[in-house]
C-alpha cells in the first residue's frame, strides 16, 4: 500500500511539474508576443503622430489585423502561401536530395573532403541571389529559377550538418559492422542514417530558415504569385496595411515550419530534448 501510494505521489508530482513547465512556457510565449506587439504599436503611434510620416500609420497593428479578413476573402493569403510553399518545398527537396549524399561523402572520405573543401567554401560564400542572372539564362521560367535559388541557398547547411554528424560517429562501429559482414547498404541504413538523424534534421531546419529568407526577395522579380510578389504589389499600391499583413503571414508561416522541424528533431532523433 505504501509503495503504491509512493508511486502515485511521484506520478502526481511529475504531472504537476510538467503542468507547471507547460504553463511557464505558455506564459513566456504570450508575454514575448505582447512585448513585440507593444513595440509595434509604439512604432505605429510615432509614425501617426508625425505629420511627415502620418501616411504610413496603416503599418500599425489595428489596420494590419483589419486587413486580414479582406485578404483571406479575396484568396490572396491562401494563393500566396500555396505558391511560395510549393517553391520552397521543391527547392528544399532538391537541396536535401543533394546535400545528404554529398555530406555523407564529405564525412566518410578524407580525400573527397580535402579536395572539396576549397570549392565548397568558395561557392557557399556566394550570395544565393547573385545567381539570379545565371538562373534566368539556364532555366526557361521564373518559377524554375526561384526553385534553383532556394536549392542553392539551402544545400550547404544540409551538407555540413550531415558531414559534422558523421564525424561524431565512433569509427569502431564501422569496424564491427564490416567484421560482421555488413554490406554498404546495411552500413548506410543501420549505422550511418540512425546515427546522424539528429544532425541531418538540424541541418534541414537551418536550411529551411535560409530558404525562407531567400524566397521572399526572389519573388520580388518577374513572378506574379507568391508571398514576395504580394508584398511588392501592396507596396506599389500603397496598401501598407496589406503589406504588413503579408509580412505577418510570412512570420507566422516561418514560425510554424520551424516548430515542425523542432518537433521532427525531438520525435525522430535519439538525442531527446535537443532543438
Amino acid at each position: 500500500m505504501s509503495g503504491g501510494a509512493t508511486m502515485s505521489g511521484l506520478d502526481f508530482t511529475a504531472a504537476g511539474a510538467a503542468l507547471k513547465s507547460s504553463g511557464r512556457n505558455l506564459a513566456n510565449f504570450v508575454g514575448g508576443l505582447a512585448i513585440l506587439l507593444a513595440f509595434w504599436w509604439l512604432g505605429a503611434y510615432l509614425l501617426a503622430s508625425n505629420p511627415q510620416t502620418a501616411s504610413f500609420s496603416t503599418f500599425g497593428p489595428i489596420p494590419t489585423f483589419q486587413a486580414f479578413p479582406e485578404l483571406w476573402a479575396n484568396g490572396k493569403i491562401q494563393s500566396a502561401v500555396m505558391t511560395s510553399g510549393y517553391r520552397l518545398g521543391l527547392g528544399l527537396l532538391i537541396a536535401i536530395a543533394i546535400g545528404i549524399p554529398v555530406g555523407i561523402l564529405v564525412g566518410r572520405s578524407k580525400r573527397f573532403r580535402e579536395l572539396s573543401n576549397s570549392p565548397f567554401q568558395f561557392l557557399r560564400m556566394i550570395s544565393p541571389l547573385s545567381w539570379t542572372p545565371v538562373a534566368l539564362f539556364v532555366f526557361a521560367t521564373w518559377n524554375q529559377s526561384i526553385i534553383f535559388l532556394i536549392a542553392v541557398a539551402s544545400v550547404w547547411p544540409v551538407i555540413y550538418a550531415t558531414s559534422a554528424g558523421l564525424a561524431k560517429v565512433d569509427p569502431a562501429w564501422f569496424k564491427v559492422a564490416r567484421n560482421l559482414g555488413a554490406t554498404p547498404w546495411q552500413m548506410l541504413t543501420k549505422i550511418i542514417m540512425p546515427a546522424i538523424t539528429f544532425d541531418v534534421l538540424t541541418g534541414i531546419r537551418l536550411a529551411l530558415g535560409v530558404a525562407w529568407v531567400v524566397i521572399i526577395p526572389a519573388e520580388f522579380l518577374g513572378v506574379t504569385t507568391g508571398l514576395g510578389y504580394t508584398i511588392q504589389d501592396a507596396r506599389e499600391t500603397l496598401s501598407y496595411n496589406n503589406l504588413t499583413a503579408m509580412v505577418l503571414t510570412i512570420g507566422i508561416m516561418g514560425y510554424i515550419l520551424d516548430s515542425l522541424c523542432v518537433f521532427l528533431i525531438k520525435r525522430y532523433s535519439w538525442q531527446r530534448g535537443a532543438g
